[in-house]
């Protein structure tokens, strides 16, 4: 019988013996019992399991850091085939991706090599100003029963100060390992596994993790940190909480302060822009719009500024420059709001937090890397209050979604400071979706829609359409409704306020769905509530991982819809109002108005998540998560019985 630890062993044996060459092609021998595999050893219904991905890293040059990755993949299903057959190898900006050598086993033993004409290069898709590319190939003859294998290596021309290591892949694997030699001192945490490195030969230290399962997505699932097992390498300075964090925060209090440095352009712009306001609210309220309104970001997506237009600017040393031109990053929006904050008499400080949709962060994480984001703090009363102006499109008193609720330091010459950010009501994230339609006896529904968004809603729509064509907009929210609908026929798209700092995202169309309501004899089903998605939330019986919301919502819905002539409501029970524990509220009312023949119902509902501030639940509690959504699914897709006589 087929041993893996045996093949394990051999394979360690292996890949500690080679260290790849670059430029050279250096295949190991293909182990005869891999070959004639027929069974999946980590995943009994996997398609396809890697063998072993292995990457080594050299960072021992100050300038550059050179990967180099070698894959193994055994085939077992025409699905595997369809799934391995074509590979793309993703890199962003300046990174270089060359060496390709890839060859398929066939079950016979031949070998096919991959072509060196058959290697593509194309864009991907656009990050900001940037494109990620793609060198793409097609694997030859690939089928089931056969081993694929590629090696690449890859350039990066800066030396990173921290390095992910991810080792949970698409597909099964009998082992992930990484081989990394340093520049300098390297420090390392586990996240989601137990692994310690292993000192190899040639300066290399080695992380390695056998019998992984595939990676699956599932709906409303954590940030992929938080479920996948990975290492985070530093080849920075890391230590021990509280001691770590109280150095760093007066460490970043000297260096924040020299920073804001002010002089009487910005005192006077500071002055003007409070004009009569008296209270702390006020007065931060206008410096925030004025810094917004202002001063223009030039490496937003959505700015005119080219990358040729970008590589010109000059660096603003000082919010004073910010000031004067007119323009900065994000960073400098903000220097120059705290700084005008300074100016009329507040204390002021960058907050150093972490990114909610990345990782769920706690202090005892002493590393300086999770704390990827800044706001300014502002000292109210006895509280710290956050801000940032240079969010394009969040509201005043509002934060990204992904920086609230999470921990953030504040900096101190003497007593650096932990506190939480609130996390917004479910009333300040709202879909307000109105409509007008009408409905025929053939079951066509036609009308008119509005829908205006507001809170992080708002800011992620925004952020998605700003930097589109009209055109692109129009198609993205048609294609939004036919997704729900695939009869919908969506025109007259018109938007409103897509750059608008201040003024809610607003949507106008008209749709015709044929077949909306189906006919049966004399009488027509239909469901009123037309925005109803298209399937539950959570469609699987199991989970493996804990369901996560990214923020509190509520949806505000009112239509109505005019019946056609000559039909009578025959079933006409309204959901009425549910709640889930604590967490949810779900009410529907409808309404029948008469004027004459002409009969138009009133269909209204509103909903709201996340009442206490509870966005995590364990996997543990799926099932009544399910269950609870599962309900509200079944009441927004309530059906109303029309009934008409009899040759109507």
């Amino acid at each position: 019988m087929f041993k893996p630890s045996r093949v394990l062993f051999s394979l360690f044996a292996a890949m500690l013996a080679a260290i790849p060459v670059y430029g050279q092609i250096n295949w190991r021998p293909i182990n005869p019992q891999e070959l004639a595999l027929k069974i999946p050893m980590v995943d009994k219904d996997a398609d396809a399991e890697a063998i072993f991905w292995n990457i080594w890293m050299d960072d021992s040059q100050p300038d550059k850091t050179i990967f180099r990755h070698y894959l193994r993949v055994k085939v077992f299903t025409a699905r595997g085939v369809e799934s391995q057959s074509r590979v793309d190898l993703t890199h962003f900006g300046k990174d270089k991706i060359t060496d390709i050598f890839a060859r398929t086993i066939k079950a016979d033993g031949s070998i096919l090599d991959l072509k060196k004409d058959a290697i593509l290069e194309r864009a991907l898709i656009k990050q900001g100003k940037a494109k990620y590319q793609s060198k793409s190939f097609v694997m030859p003859g690939v089928e089931p029963g056969a081993i694929v294998e590629y090696q690449w290596k890859q350039e990066r021309s800066l030396s990173p100060q921290y390095l992910r290591l991810d080792f949970q892949r698409e597909i099964p694997s009998w082992s992930v390992s990484y081989f990394i030699k340093p520049y300098g001192r390297m420090a390392y945490q586990t996240f989601h596994m137990h692994v310690t490195p292993i000192a190899e030969k040639g300066g290399y230290s080695s992380f390695s993790l056998t019998n992984v399962p595939a990676f699956r997505e599932e709906p409303r699932m954590p940030p992929e940190a938080e479920v996948r097992p990975w290492v985070l390498v530093s080849f920075a300075s890391t230590g021990k909480s509280p001691e770590y964090w109280n150095d760093l925060g007066k460490l970043l209090y000297e260096i924040d302060r020299m920073e804001f440095q002010s002089n009487d352009d910005v005192k006077k712009a500071a002055l003007a822009a409070v004009g009569d306001a008296t209270t702390p609210e006020e007065k931060l309220r206008r410096l925030f719009d004025f810094c917004r309104a202002k001063i223009t970001n030039p490496f937003d997506d959505a700015s005119d500024y080219s990358l040729e237009d970008l590589a010109k600017l000059k660096q603003n040393r000082f919010p004073a420059d910010t000031l004067k031109r007119g323009l900065g990053t994000p960073y400098d929006i903000d220097l120059l709001f705290g700084a005008m904050a300074i100016a009329v008499g507040f204390d002021v400080r960058i907050s150093r937090l972490p990114d909610r949709n990345d990782i769920f962060f706690d202090p005892k994480m002493a590393n300086r890397y999770f704390l990827s984001r800044y706001d300014v703090a502002v000292k109210v009363g006895d509280s710290w209050r956050l801000f940032d102006p240079a969010n394009r499109y969040a509201t005043f008193g509002m934060l990204d979604w992904r920086e609230e609720g999470v921990f953030a330091l504040v900096p101190d010459r003497a007593n650096p400071a932990w506190v939480t950010t609130p996390l917004s009501a479910p009333s300040r994230t709202t879909q307000k979706r109105n409509a007008r339609l009408k409905l025929s006896a053939d079951g066509t529904l036609e009308g008119d829609v509005d829908i205006i968004y507001s809170g992080h809603i708002n800011v992620d729509w925004k952020e998605f359409l700003d930097d589109l064509t009209p055109e692109e907009q129009a198609e993205q929210i048609a294609s939004e409704v036919k997704d729900r609908l695939s009869t919908a026929e969506v025109s007259a798209v018109k938007l409103e306020n897509v750059k608008d700092s201040d003024k809610p995202l607003t949507i106008h169309y008209h749709v015709r769905v044929p077949q909306y309501g189906q006919r049966t004899g004399s009488r027509l089903f239909f469901e009123p509530n037309f925005f109803h998605g298209k399937g539950p939330m959570f469609p699987s019986a199991t989970r493996t991982y804990a369901i996560y919301f990214h923020y509190p919502w509520s949806e505000n819905d009112d239509l109505s819809i005019e019946l056609p002539p000559s039909f009578e409501i025959e079933n006409g029970d309204s959901p009425g109002k549910a709640k889930i524990a604590d967490v949810a509220t779900h009410d529907v009312t409808m309404q029948l108005a008469r004027d004459g023949e002409k009969q138009t119902l009133r269909y209204q509902r509103q909903m709201a998540f996340g009442l206490n501030g509870r966005l995590v639940f364990p996997v543990e509690t799926y099932t009544g998560i399910k269950e609870a959504f599962d309900a509200l699914h079944q009441r927004d897709a309530h059906v109303l019985t029309l009934k008409t006589s009899a040759g109507q």
